[in-house]
């Protein structure tokens, strides 16, 4: 009677390469967005979208999320944990 093994290293890689790339574009974006703003700060040309970039970024930078519902998102609860 054999017993397989599953190799989850593969999955697990892939998954945290997924979420490194993803979390480097978020980063990426945010700086792009504050770099907006501190531009629309320094030049009077950009006044007219100046609350446009406060309102864009305190809905999307400034906003707080529960870690309990990140990872009910993600499947935590739904599964049972091994170590």
């Amino acid at each position: 009677m054999n017993q397989v093994y599953y190799n989850d290293q593969a999955h697990i890689a892939e998954a945290f390469h997924l979420i490194d790339d993803f979390t480097s574009q978020t980063a990426r974006l945010a700086i792009f967005k504050i770099n907006s703003y501190k531009l629309s700060m320094i030049k009077s040309s950009f006044k007219e979208t100046r609350e446009e970039l406060r309102s864009n970024l305190k809905k999307s930078l400034m906003n707080y999320t529960d870690a309990e519902i990140i990872l009910a998102d993600l499947g935590f609860f739904e599964t049972d944990c091994e170590n």
